[in-house]
């Protein structure tokens, strides 16, 4: 998916940083090798003067012979290479260096994006995401279905809480790989500490390391931007706020532990119908039953996401717990 224009232009800024501190660098290299060594300054020189003079005789304003000019930027070059290496210098001290030598700092090969443009777009979904540290351990190949027992049961499905995390897990899965293509809502609920927010987690991974705008906030977090928004917006509010609209992904975390009122019930029914609308997909985790979200968030709100979420339920013993009584194992 494509970059916001803002998100677009924050990384060529990075990349305009680059080219001022690498050009900054080199022009200091170059006063201290002059310095130090003034027959590098008249090599350079000499070689200005010797383009300047072939100029002139191709345009025919000079009565001077013609001469070979690569043959002779060469020798002067060899000169001003030896004098480098016979001082301790590699011979590419005094030329431009680039943090990447592919694209030369610009970002691009081409008409491509370079591989350093695309890690720095995902460096950058990372930091905007709000979750770039938890990510490096909340991911898919750290899910483990052995924290959920085999021995409870839900009675309604019949399915143990292991079989049930494992097709909590498929569909995690699967809304990671049709995301391009279907768009899709999840509302994960259930006991604490079961693994909701963690796949929540799982699915940001995934999606941030293909170029997807991840956002994750929780209930408490969002509801405070909200209201910030309202009552005091500024440009870096504003900006927020809109992401929350036009982000490919929003993950709003354990609603239900927030304190609800009038206000906090109508920005849920407007961000997710807002979103629906647009058709972008969000992931909602709550600890409430689906009787207690109907009876805090209302009848409305209720069925917004009963018509255009698909519902996942987790149960067991808390994972948390477990990880304690092993020494986090």
């Amino acid at each position: 998916m494509p970059l916001t224009n803002t998100q677009y232009d924050a990384i060529l800024r990075q990349y305009q940083e680059k080219q001022i501190r690498n050009k900054r660098a080199q022009d200091q290299r170059i006063r201290e090798a002059y310095s130090r060594f003034p027959r590098l300054a008249e090599i350079d020189g000499e070689i200005a003067s010797l383009s300047l003079r072939k100029a002139r005789i191709l345009l025919s304003v000079s009565s001077e012979p013609d001469f070979d000019l690569q043959q002779a930027i060469g020798e002067l070059g060899q000169e001003r290479r030896a004098l480098l290496l016979s001082q301790g210098f590699p011979e590419d001290y005094l030329e431009l260096h680039y943090d990447c030598p592919r694209c030369r700092d610009t970002g691009f090969v081409g008409n491509q994006k370079c591989s350093c443009f695309r890690r720095a777009e995902t460096a950058l979904l990372y930091t905007q995401s709000n979750l770039q540290d938890i990510l490096a351990e909340e991911n898919f190949d750290h899910f483990r279905l052995d924290y959920y027992s085999d021995e409870i049961v839900n009675p309604a499905s019949g399915r143990s809480s292991r079989e049930t995390a494992a097709l909590a897990l498929r569909c995690a899965r699967e809304f990671v790989r049709d995301f391009s293509e279907q768009f899709e809502n999840l509302c994960f609920y259930g006991d604490t500490g079961v693994g909701k927010t963690f796949l929540s987690h799982c699915i940001a991974r995934e999606l941030i390391e293909t170029g997807f705008g991840v956002i994750y906030f929780t209930a408490f977090d969002l509801f405070d931007l909200l209201e910030k928004y309202k009552f005091a917006s500024s440009d870096e509010i504003r900006e927020a706020h809109a992401h929350i609209f036009d982000c490919d992904l929003l993950i709003i975390d354990d609603l239900g532990t927030e304190l609800t009122n009038s206000f906090v019930a109508s920005q849920l029914f407007l961000c997710i119908n807002e979103r629906i609308i647009r058709k972008k997909s969000t992931i909602l985790s709550t600890n409430l039953s689906m009787e207690q979200f109907q009876e805090t968030y209302s009848e409305r709100t209720f069925s917004r996401i009963l018509s255009h979420y698909k519902m996942i339920r987790l149960f067991g013993n808390d994972i948390r717990i477990q990880k304690q009584l092993t020494g986090g194992n």
